[in-house]
């Protein structure tokens, strides 16, 4: 039995907050909102968009996070705002929050996780058949998402979490979390869904590995920060083997260049988030010392992507609303060839709603240089059985 879509999309350019958050309003408002999550950009006053966000959603929870670019209905947003609103006839969400991520420890993720299960496994059933499914919002500079990812992983069990490291538009100073009615630094928080509508949820990425190899023969781990690469000063190492001077690398040079690292023979991508003047690199996740990286190849990112959806549109038929999470490097890289128009069409087809991130996550795992979402159908679940 097919559906129309029951949630409500909306993006604003407007560069004051309280116009943008007006704007948002008026098209995601509907009757008995489950929940409203947005994504906008750091450039804000945040604490005047606060505001005007209590004010217009009086009794309605509210959360979200800051970003590096916004995606919603119009494709790519930058400086703007986007989000989305669920009603209650078609979702139950239970959230939970993480305060001072930074202090996170495993054991905490597991009893916030049993805590939000309990409390959704306690709301009325929506159908025979719901589909349960988690998204993460989490600060995108807090150096904790492996850890985080990897507990409420663990404690879900088979629930499929996904979701995306909060941006600040590339400044690198400080990513925010919507939560309670304000701004919180150093935070996470995650969503647990129940719906009666067919979900699933996908990866994909356009970078193979190369034969070239940067081994990590000195790293700050605590801090993400690489010293030597095959025994000589990271930065330098690195633009050596990407055909470039050092002094040379930029964000967008990182975007076209990724480093990968083979786990079960399938690479993932590990990205660099900016050189440094000691000549030494820093990274949006995890590296180990004795770490075998690979450069990588670039495969075509539009027939990717492409594939990505048509795949999902095989399993759930056209979707309501697409969750996505992109990383900011595929979004320097698709600005950079002029493919934003084509990639915001085929965005656009498929409903997505989400943001440019500083890292996702993935069932567990954080990765860089993704898009990875979570599907809604528009047929129920009891159908799709």
């Amino acid at each position: 039995m097919q559906s129309t879509s029951l949630v409500r999309c909306a993006q604003s350019s407007a560069p004051d907050p309280v116009e943008a958050a007006r704007e948002f309003h008026a098209a995601v408002r509907q009757d008995d909102m489950e929940l409203v999550l947005f994504f906008c950009s750091s450039d804000y006053d945040l604490d005047l968009l606060a505001a005007e966000m209590n004010r217009l959603f009086p009794g309605v929870r509210v959360i979200g996070c800051t970003t590096a670019g916004e995606i919603g209905p119009a494709g790519y947003l930058t400086h703007g705002l986007s989000g989305v609103s669920f009603p209650k006839s078609g979702f139950a969400i239970e959230v939970g929050f993480i305060d001072n991520v930074q202090s996170f420890e495993f054991e905490q993720g597991r009893s916030l996780t049993f805590s939000v299960m309990q409390r959704l496994e306690a709301r009325p059933s929506l159908g025979p058949h719901p589909s349960q499914f988690s998204f993460l919002l989490i600060d995108g500079l807090s150096m904790r998402e492996e850890w985080v990812a990897r507990a409420l992983q663990n404690a879900l069990g088979k629930i499929p979490l996904v979701g995306g490291s909060a941006g600040d538009d590339l400044k690198f100073r400080e990513t925010a979390l919507f939560h309670n009615g304000r701004f919180h630094l150093n935070a996470a928080l995650m969503m647990l869904v129940s719906t009666p509508y067919a979900v699933t949820t996908f990866k994909t990425q356009h970078f193979v590995p190369s034969t070239k190899r940067l081994v990590v023969t000195s790293v700050d781990t605590a801090r993400r920060v690489v010293k030597e690469i095959n025994g000589r000063p990271a930065a330098s190492e690195y633009a050596r083997l990407t055909g470039v001077e050092a002094s040379e690398l930029c964000p967008a040079h990182f975007a076209a260049h990724p480093v990968l690292v083979i786990i079960d023979g399938t690479g993932y991508v590990r990205s660099i988030q900016t050189a440094n003047a000691d000549d030494t690199l820093t990274f949006y996740c995890a590296i180990d010392e004795g770490l075998v990286l690979r450069l990588a190849d670039r495969l075509d990112l539009i027939d990717s992507l492409t594939q990505a959806f048509d795949e999902l549109g095989q399993d759930i038929g056209s979707p309501q609303l697409v969750l996505g999470c992109d990383c900011i490097l595929r979004n320097l890289e698709i600005t950079q060839r002029d493919l934003k128009s084509t990639v915001g069409d085929i965005l656009n087809r498929n409903h997505t709603v989400g943001f440019s991130t500083y890292g996702e996550q993935y069932r567990g795992v954080h990765v860089n240089q993704t898009f990875t979402g979570i599907a809604i159908g528009s047929r129920r679940e009891a159908d799709h059985v």
